[in-house]
């Protein structure tokens, strides 16, 4: 999409913007999140968990086993805010020593707000390096976008839609990017490398949905989709249509079903694969000798169940 992109944007039904602090971006269609109604919700985390696999999805879904934060989860929650906050700058300002500039008071505001990621680390030195791999990321985005030439539409935008089903479908966007003619781009930051075909596949379903709840709150498909990988600085590309965004619904819908199912007959399978490396909650997994905990009597909405920042870990 060529040329500077807009930074004027209507209210919009089923779109609010949430800052990292809390506090509206620039662009902001309203203050807080739209009231999610009672009825079955699911979001493209949560897809992807059953899709990896349904146990994992029952044990953060129906258990709500906690998991303990990582260096690369952390990383990512921390680039994803510097970067956000880079676009708080007039556009002159948005340098690559501003950047690395915000990487010291985002990292003391996180620890502000969850102490415990202080334990993340041995020692200082551990720590030091840490910090250096994330501005190490944050210069490498510089070499795949000009900050300075666009202007989004919206940051950490909360977007949800209802299908037809009654199946409302929602979702966080990092950034969304609409040009002069109305065009809108998806972004999305990931803080680890481009992934092998077997993990691709997840992140690109994660960009149709996106996709799919804007088109279907706002009638308009997006332009184009984009992932932006900073752990090897590369950027993948997707043109959307209405075609295949038809088939991303079918296969939501048919994938709410699969869920329901597996809730009712209390049946959640493990489903053993490469995923397996990154995941916390091997010791109870039956794919490796271990015993679930009971199921719980009264499992929680899925959305109730926080959103995951990005990580470099496909989990």
């Amino acid at each position: 999409m060529a040329g500077q992109l807009s930074d004027a944007w209507p209210t919009l039904r089923g779109m609010s913007d949430e800052s990292a602090t809390g506090a509206s971006s620039a662009g902001a269609a309203t203050a807080a999140p739209p009231e999610r109604p009672p009825g079955p919700s699911l979001s493209p985390s949560r897809a992807g968990d059953f899709l990896t696999c349904p146990l994992l999805y029952r044990f953060r879904v129906i258990d709500r086993l906690p998991e303990p934060p990582s260096p690369a989860a952390v990383r990512g929650t921390l680039v994803h805010a510097v970067l956000e906050r880079l676009f708080d700058r007039a556009a002159a300002d948005r340098t690559p020593e501003a950047a690395r500039a915000l990487v010291a008071p985002e990292w003391s505001r996180l620890l502000a707000a969850e102490p415990e990621l202080a334990t993340l680390f041995e020692d200082d030195a551990e720590r030091a390096l840490w910090l250096d791999e994330v501005a190490r990321m944050v210069d490498r985005y510089f070499t795949l976008e000009d900050p300075r030439r666009i202007e989004p539409a919206h940051r950490e935008l909360c977007v949800e839609a209802e299908l037809a089903s009654g199946l409302r479908v929602r979702g966080y966007i990092d950034r969304l990017d609409v040009a002069p003619g109305g065009e809108m781009r998806i972004v999305d930051y990931k803080t680890g490398g481009s992934p092998p075909e077997e993990f691709e596949a997840r992140a690109l379903f994660q960009m149709r949905f996106y996709a799919l709840t804007i088109w279907r709150a706002q009638g308009q498909v997006p332009k184009l989709l984009q992932l932006i990988y900073l752990g090897n600085g590369e950027i993948v590309r997707y043109e959307p249509d209405e075609a295949g965004l038809l088939a991303t619904e079918r296969k939501i819908e048919a994938l709410w079903q699969a869920i329901e199912r597996a809730t009712v007959n209390r049946d959640w399978r493990p489903r053993p694969g490469r995923i397996c490396d990154w995941c916390a909650h091997q010791a109870i997994c039956p794919a490796f000798g271990g015993t679930p905990p009971p199921i719980p009597d009264a499992p929680v909405r899925p959305d109730e169940v926080p959103e995951l920042r990005d990580g470099a870990s496909p989990v």
